[in-house]
């Protein structure tokens, strides 16, 4: 009879064991010493391997050639206890036995010396579903067994285990096994198996899994029964339901585009390949926070479970938003998972929601929002600033190559600095321009490093400068901004004519706005009209 993957390579030994080196480590040390508790309670999510460990202890407590923390497997004790079925091996499954007369029962059980081997081992599977009044009916057994019970709690809900309880009994809490490890242990029994997987396919199961190796597992004895013994990515991912990164992709596509109607069409297409808009939500959450991650964290990081190709590709798209939008982008797709999960019409949330998204990438920063306080009929009112050591001559508009002949000798990085404040200019995003304008800037390796003053903390934009580098590169950019003392010369620029600078600083709103910040200093001066 066929045998599945998760129960054929279920680990014997703590050798085997993968992941949990402290419950290992912790245990084995007991074994050496022995210092064997009573009672354990091992807590943690499904498949993290609970029950594994609590089965390969009672082997270690009942070889012949024990107490030891490496079983010989040959023995009856051993052998019975990995098939289930030892006489002083005592399974569980407290779903099912979880009142009063089952916990009575177990308490007049545990009077008896073993039939057979060292220990009576009773290993309580699910234990949080037991009653308080079963519990209770435990406590006095639990608080004083006999020498040779061993008491073993196995929950995936370690509060729900009354306090008396666990003040009895050594706790120990089981994580997450580490995406590295997991795709490592598939990898090793594929090849075991005769099964040809790529590391794109074994980066979909071990996602499927969440950190559970009995999930992962689960995930491959499918995908084999679908693909057979060579897996495809994109076919395991369509019978898991999972989304691919190319199709995750067109929603922050059509963010770069700004279009909307890319978004409406994505929708239609998920309805018509029926897959389910709540799960497409929770993948985009994914999505969004392994994008945030790779922007802050960079790419080939620990902090994100894929590949190390996805992660790449991750870094790459990553480098295209500033953190702010991303950090808004996952914010609302969680809030619109949330929606969703009640909603009568989930197509029409989604479709608001992603609209959602389009819009939050308009959003002006503060200091532009304020520059448009003014109205269109007079000049920008620039973001108030500490005052310069020294005034400076108002700028114009124009490119650096069309400035006066006066130019200052050029640092290295000067010419990066001239053409970013050039197109900045022309955007019409002049307080980054300035900010830029007295940074120290660099590029090596695609990113772009900016050591700025502190002064213009308030004026430097990321999302300003990626529109601009895309607008001159026609590719992104990963964005460093450092704030310091940079040692820069002055980008040269022609004054603009006297009677321009008069009107603009006659101008009503301006007055106004130099009335509500004294310190405030007017450091450029664009006519309109030439643009």
């Amino acid at each position: 009879m066929y045998q599945v993957i998760a129960r054929k390579y279920r680990p014997q030994s703590f050798a085997e064991l993968i992941g949990q080196e402290h419950v290992r480590t912790t245990l084995e040390n007991a074994i050496t010493q022995k210092r064997i508790a009573h009672g354990y309670i091992f807590s943690g999510q499904r498949g993290t391997g609970k029950t594994t460990v609590a089965r390969i202890l009672a082997r270690c407590l009942n070889c012949v050639q024990g107490p030891t923390m490496t079983p010989c497997g040959v023995c009856s004790s051993c052998v019975e206890t990995a098939a289930g079925n030892a006489p002083d091996v005592i399974e569980i499954d407290a779903a099912s036995n979880r009142g009063i007369n089952e916990m009575r029962e177990l308490r007049e059980n545990v009077r008896y010396r073993p039939a057979r081997d060292r220990y009576k081992v009773f290993i309580i599977d699910e234990a949080h579903q037991i009653t308080n009044e079963a519990f209770n009916a435990l406590l006095k057994t639990l608080e004083e067994p006999p020498e040779w019970a061993v008491f073993i709690l196995c929950t995936t809900e370690a509060h729900k285990i009354p306090t008396t309880i666990a003040s009895r009994c050594q706790q120990f809490s089981f994580r997450s096994v580490d995406f590295a490890e997991v795709m490592k242990r598939m990898e090793e029994i594929c090849a075991k198996e005769g099964i040809q997987a790529e590391a794109d396919v074994l980066s979909v199961l071990a996602q499927a899994g969440e950190g559970s190796v009995r999930d992962s597992l689960s995930a491959l004895d499918q995908a084999i029964a679908c693909c057979g013994d060579k897996l495809n990515a994109a076919e395991v991912r369509a019978m898991l339901g999972m989304f691919s990164l190319d199709s995750l992709g067109e929603v922050t596509q059509a963010l770069t585009a700004n279009d909307s109607r890319r978004m409406l069409d994505l929708v239609l297409e998920l309805e018509r390949n029926g897959r389910s808009l709540q799960h497409f939500c929770r993948e985009l959450a994914r999505y969004f926070r392994n994008l945030l991650v790779a922007k802050v964290a960079g790419a080939n990081t620990r902090l994100i479970a894929a590949s190390a190709a996805e992660q790449q590709r991750l870094a790459e798209v990553a480098a295209g938003f500033s953190e702010d939008d991303l950090t808004r982008y996952l914010q609302m797709t969680l809030d619109l998972f949330k929606d969703l999960q009640f909603s009568l019409q989930p197509r029409l949330h989604l479709e608001i929601g992603l609209l959602r998204l389009i819009q939050a990438g308009r959003l002006l920063p503060i200091e532009e929002a304020l520059a448009d306080l003014g109205g269109s009929s007079g000049p920008p009112i620039p973001s108030p600033k500490s005052p310069a050591p020294s005034p400076k001559p108002a700028a114009s508009s124009k490119p650096p190559a069309t400035a006066s002949p006066q130019r200052s000798t050029a640092s290295p990085q000067a010419p990066w600095r001239e053409r970013l404040y050039s197109t900045l200019v022309e955007l019409g995003m002049q307080f980054t321009a300035d900010a830029v304008e007295h940074s120290e800037v660099t590029e090596s390796g695609g990113e772009l490093s900016f050591l700025t003053p502190n002064e213009f903390r308030a004026n430097i934009s990321e999302k300003d400068i990626l529109k601009a580098v895309q607008k001159m590169e026609g590719r992104p950019l990963r964005i460093k901004i450092v704030f310091g003392e940079p040692q820069v010369t002055a980008i040269a620029k022609a004054p603009p004519p006297d009677d321009v600078s008069e009107r603009a600083l006659g101008h009503p709103e301006v007055k106004r706005f130099q009335e509500m910040f004294p310190d405030a200093q007017v450091r450029v001066v664009r006519n309109l009209k030439e643009q």
